[in-house]
């Protein structure tokens, strides 16, 4: 899938290429965004095309835009191997900013990490940013003033999976007595959606098998020999990097038909169907960032980035992949944050209490999307005080040998049985930590 490059040709190519020294030797004013990234290790065909995506983005804002409100980004990669021990690292180096640029928001780039994190995140008041990952419960930002798992958290996934599925066997009511097995990577990552399968069980009636995978996920005979003498219904994958295409393959051979397979967000990209050959044939993936190339935003990233070479892009033919296009909502988001705070403090880099405000009060609405060029690239979403997911939906898509097809709408998942459940956990780590839940109407 995307080329592997040494640690050392890698750390040549940062010292070359990261950040935006010039625009920082100028001594004009500049918004620090450093990017703890993964482009080795096992999970690197996810992570290339993911950063290449988030530079283009904030190099299209710097170059052609001229930053935002005047403000260009000035962003700085750390290899991390996705080790939550080295995420926890850089974060320690770069949470005091960077040539005068205070730290408005920490990108986590995942779970393990945000978990790591979100105590001294906290207590350092600078916002931790996980779309589509994070800990569930800081949804409730209430508890989690600092931790933002925007636009799909994981019980949202959840939902929307077995919304899915219910439609595919005519109904709610048609759930009762099925056997639904999640294959997942046993992390904190992978065991997040576990509650809420769990309540999901409850409600609809079908049997719930959770079966884990070590990581990195290399050898799965066991896993798979066993949802064979299962002989479920459905499997929910949640798996992540290499263990998805190897848990493709050894589905093919124990004879578990792909069609009945859904991938999760973090599951469903070409790093995981195309080196999993014709088993993943027919495989569906939950989409809220779906792939393709013909949104607005690409054709403005084609004739400024790509064509004039300053992509990141190593290989073009994945120009508008999910990961890359992962890459792209993730820098979107930020930006929109950041453009929200300069409305408010004024165009000067904004410090992590100023960029909590911003994501807090975070709208992109259709006539939004439209004008920066993502309208059906991303869904709609309004961030608040107390809810820091701001979406909850996805599509559908099925892997065709040779693209993905989007095959549904958007699914919503079921706020209304989830925010509970959110609430109860959110309300036992105040508890344990002996957190007093915020007032939002009392925040300055």
């Amino acid at each position: 899938m995307a080329h592997l490059f040494s640690k050392t040709v890698l750390m040549l190519f940062a010292a070359a290429s990261l950040g935006f020294g010039a625009a920082a030797a100028s001594g004009a004013a500049t918004q620090y965004v450093p990017l703890p990234t993964y482009r080795v290790g096992p999970y690197a065909s996810s992570g290339t095309l993911w950063w290449a995506g988030e530079r283009d983005y904030f190099r299209y804002i710097n170059d052609v835009q001229g930053g935002i409100d005047g403000i260009k980004i000035d962003y700085e990669e750390f290899e991390t191997e996705w080790s939550p021990d080295r995420t926890v690292e850089v974060y320690e180096r770069v949470k005091n900013g960077k040539n005068g640029s205070p730290l408005a928001f920490f990108f986590t780039h995942g779970t393990p990490a945000t978990y790591a994190l979100i105590e001294r995140a906290a207590a350092d008041r600078i916002p931790l940013i996980d779309p589509a990952g994070g800990r569930t419960e800081s949804t409730d930002g209430t508890v989690f003033p600092y931790a933002f798992p925007l636009l799909f958290n994981y019980y949202s996934q959840a939902s929307v999976g077995i919304n899915y599925i219910a439609q595919r066997e005519g109904g709610f009511d048609k759930l009762k007595g099925k056997k639904i097995v999640t294959v997942y990577h046993d992390s904190a990552y992978g065991r997040e959606t576990q509650p809420a399968i769990a309540l999901l069980a409850q409600k609809y009636g079908f049997e719930n098998i959770q079966i884990p995978v070590a990581d990195p996920g290399n050898e799965q005979s066991a896993q798979w020999r066993r949802v064979r003498e299962i002989k479920p219904d459905w499997v929910f994958l949640r798996t992540w990097g290499v263990s998805t295409p190897v848990a493709l393959k050894t589905a093919a051979r124990f004879g578990i038909p792909a069609d009945h397979i859904i991938g999760d967000v973090w599951a469903g990209s070409e790093a995981d169907v195309i080196p999993a050959g014709d088993a993943a044939r027919g495989y569906q993936a939950l989409a809220p960032y779906p792939g393709g190339a013909d949104f607005e935003i690409h054709k403005q990233l084609r004739k400024y980035i790509l064509d004039t070479g300053k992509s990141d892009l190593r290989d073009p033919k994945f120009f508008g992949s999910v990961y890359y296009n992962i890459g792209l909502v993730n820098a979107a988001l930020a930006v929109e944050a950041l453009r929200t705070g300069y409305r408010k403090f004024g165009a000067h880099p904004l410090n992590g209490e100023q960029g909590r405000w911003a994501f807090e009060h975070l709208v992109i609405d259709d006539a939004r999307l439209k004008q920066i060029g993502f309208y059906g690239l991303l869904q709609p979403i309004r961030i608040t005080p107390t809810d820091h997911e701001g979406g909850g939906a996805a599509r559908i898509e099925q892997w065709d040998g040779q693209k993905w097809v989007v095959k549904t709408g958007w699914i919503s998942a079921d706020h209304a049985l989830l925010q509970p459940l959110i609430e109860s956990k959110a309300n036992a780590y105040a508890k344990e930590k002996g957190i007093t839940r915020r007032d939002p109407s009392k925040d300055n």
